[in-house]
C-alpha cells in the first residue's frame, strides 16, 4: 500500500502589547505549510519530501515551487508544477484565514490568552486494490480539537471549545470540499510522486550494525545506520528468549544523506551480563543481523564524544525538518518503522 501523510500545520497566539495577537505556524513532519506572520521569516513556506528526501520547495517570497531532488527535475512536468505553485498560493490564502477564525473563535471564549498550539494533520492512503482513505484532525494545545469522519460527514468535537468550528464547517459544505481533496486531488497527488519517484522509494540499503557501551557502569546500545527505506526493527533476545524488560526502543531520525538511523538501548547491571547471553537482532527488507552483546565495543572517551555528536546532529536535523515543513509520499511497510 502506497500512503501520503499530508497537511500538519501549528498556530501559535500570544498577547503583545495588550493586545490579543496570533502568529500562526505550521509545522509538523509531513506536508506541511510553514506560515509566520511578521517577523524575518517568510509568511508561509512549503516543503515537499518522498521518503524522506526533499522534492520541492514553496514560500511566499519566492512564490514559486523550486524542485530540488534529482527525480522531480527529471520529470519535466512543468505544467504540473506550475498548477501546484498556484494551489499553492491559493492554499496559503486559506490557511491564513482559517487559522485566524479558529483562533478568533477561542480568543472570544478566553481560550487565546498566552501562548497556544494548533496543529492540523491531513492524510490519504491507497492500497494495491485500489482502496481510499482519508483522514483530517485538528489539535489544539496538544489534545484533540476536531477530526473529520468521511463516513458520516462530520467533524467529530470531543471538546467544547471546538464546537463553534465543528458546526460552521458542516454548515458551509467544508466537510465536502476536504472528502473530494482527499480522496481525489491527495490520492492523484500520491499516485502521480510515488512514480515520479519509484526508483528513490524503491532502492533497498541495508543497515550497518554495531554495539558499543561506554563502561560497565552505562547501558548497551544496539545501532543500525544508513538504511533505507526508514522501517526497521531492532528487538533484544536473552538466552534466546524474546526480551522487551529494561528496552528503550529510540525513535527513527533521518541522515544528512537520506537514510536513516535507530537505537535501541538495553539497560543491564554487570552481573546480569556476565551470566546470561544477550543479543541484539536487527531486521530490515530481507536483511538480518544478530550481534552477542559479549562482542559489543567498549568506547574511548574520544568515541564517545564522537556518538553523542552524531546523535545530536541526527535529532537536530530532524526538528529542523519538522520546523521547515515536509510533504512526504511513502511506502508503507508492515515492519516498524
Amino acid at each position: 500500500m502506497y500512503e501520503s501523510w499530508g497537511l500538519a500545520l501549528s498556530s501559535y497566539c500570544t498577547a503583545l502589547d495588550a493586545q490579543d495577537s496570533c502568529i500562526f505556524v505550521a509545522v509538523g513532519k509531513e506536508m506541511d505549510f510553514t506560515y509566520i506572520r511578521g517577523g524575518i521569516f517568510p509568511e508561509f513556506s512549503a516543503v515537499g519530501q518522498l521518503d524522506g528526501e526533499q522534492g520541492g520547495y514553496y514560500d511566499s517570497t519566492i512564490r514559486t515551487v523550486i524542485l530540488k531532488a534529482d527525480w522531480v527535475k527529471k520529470s519535466k512536468d512543468t505544467e504540473h508544477w506550475k498548477m501546484m505553485t498556484q494551489r499553492i498560493f491559493e492554499d496559503q490564502q486559506l490557511v491564513m484565514e482559517r487559522l485566524g477564525n479558529i483562533m478568533n473563535e477561542l480568543k472570544e471564549m478566553s481560550f487565546c490568552a498566552g501562548v497556544h498550539t494548533v496543529q492540523w494533520v491531513y492524510r490519504c492512503e491507497l492500497d494495491d486494490d485500489g482502496s481510499k482513505r482519508g483522514y483530517m484532525q485538528c489539535g489544539y494545545d496538544g489534545e484533540d480539537f476536531l477530526s473529520l469522519d468521511l463516513n458520516s460527514l462530520s467533524w467529530i468535537a470531543p471538546v467544547p471549545q471546538a464546537l463553534i468550528t465543528k458546526h460552521k464547517w458542516e454548515e458551509t459544505g467544508h466537510v465536502l470540499f476536504q472528502k473530494h481533496f482527499l480522496l481525489n486531488e491527495c490520492i492523484g497527488w500520491l499516485q502521480k510522486y510515488v512514480e515520479y519517484g519509484r526508483s528513490t522509494l524503491e532502492r533497498k540499503v541495508p543497515p550497518e550494525v554495531s554495539l558499543f557501551q561506554k563502561d560497565s557502569s552505562f547501558p548497551v546500545v544496539c545501532h543500525a545506520t544508513g538504511f533505507f527505506p526508514k522501517a526497521v526493527m531492532i528487538s533484544w533476545q536473552k538466552n534466546g528468549e524474546e526480551l522487551n524488560e529494561d528496552v528503550e526502543l529510540r525513535e527513527t531520525v533521518p541522515n544528512q544523506d537520506g537514510t536513516f538511523q535507530k537505537r535501541s538501548i538495553l539497560t543491564l547491571s554487570p552481573e546480569e551480563l556476565k551470566n546470561n547471553k544477550y543479543t541484539c537482532v536487527v531486521q530490515h527488507e530481507g536483511f538480518k543481523k544478530k550481534l552477542q552483546v559479549s562482542d559489543r565495543r567498549v568506547l574511548s572517551d574520544d568515541e564517545s564524544v564522537g556518538i553523542i555528536v552524531g546523535a545530536a546532529m541526527a535529532i537536530l536535523l530532524l526538528v529542523t525538518m519538522a520546523c521547515a515543513g515536509v510533504f512526504i509520499w511513502k511506502k508503507k511497510t508492515t515492519s516498524g518503522g
